[in-house]
């Protein structure tokens, strides 16, 4: 509930304009030598210059904000153990090496429900907001496989152009969350700025 910390990352909800989200990916390579880094189901990846998926280090504020590359949400990957089986996975082990498919939400007009590290006031609606931390490989659970990644509303949220979300709305429902809560979630999508696909600024 919005009443305690229980950050889960990014979650897809719908598209921008209210269709619903349909479940659908993109894959993407992760280097096969062994990326050292987990990247959990929930967490913001980008493109590196090798054309490689990598979890973004970046928390997308104006000062530190998110590369180039970034083109959405892990989702999970699948890749095969050493006893030859195909495994479908919640998050990336890292170190894993051989070929390693990711599964990307990469469509920059979807929504995404994510919790913040504070209260959320009705008149946060449309304002610019960032990652609470930057990603790393803790910032999840090996044991979900999940993110526990969480935005947070800064004090210039409205104005600063920078910042790599935008509030589009609040997950109202009742026993889980609703405006102003503790631990408010809400529903975000990516500022053109901070997405690869709608950036021209190329990798």
């Amino acid at each position: 509930m919005a009443s305690t910390a229980s950050p889960y990352g990014l979650k897809a909800v719908n598209e921008l304009g209210g269709l619903p989200y349909s479940g659908s990916t993109r894959q993407f390579l992760i280097d096969p030598a062994g990326y050292a880094v987990n990247i959990f189901n929930g967490s913001i990846v980008a493109l590196n210059t090798s054309g490689y998926l990598n979890i973004v280090t970046t928390n997308g504020d104006a000062s530190t904000p998110f590369p180039a590359g970034t083109i959405g949400v892990f989702v999970g990957c699948s890749y095969v153990n050493a006893q030859g089986q195909v495994i479908y996975a919640q998050y990336y082990p890292a170190g894993t090496t051989g070929v390693v498919t990711a599964y990307v939400i990469d469509d920059d007009r979807a929504v995404f429900q994510v919790q913040s590290v504070g209260t959320v006031a009705q008149a946060a609606l449309g304002a610019n907001v960032y990652l609470n931390a930057v990603q790393s490989t803790s910032t999840g659970s090996t044991t979900t496989g999940n993110s526990n990644s969480a935005i947070v509303i800064g004090s210039s949220a409205a104005a600063t152009t920078g910042f790599a979300l935008r509030v589009v709305g609040f997950v109202d429902m009742q026993g889980f969350s609703t405006v102003g809560d503790a631990y408010t979630d809400v529903l975000v999508k990516f500022n053109p700025v901070a997405h690869s696909y709608s950036n021209p600024l190329g990798i």
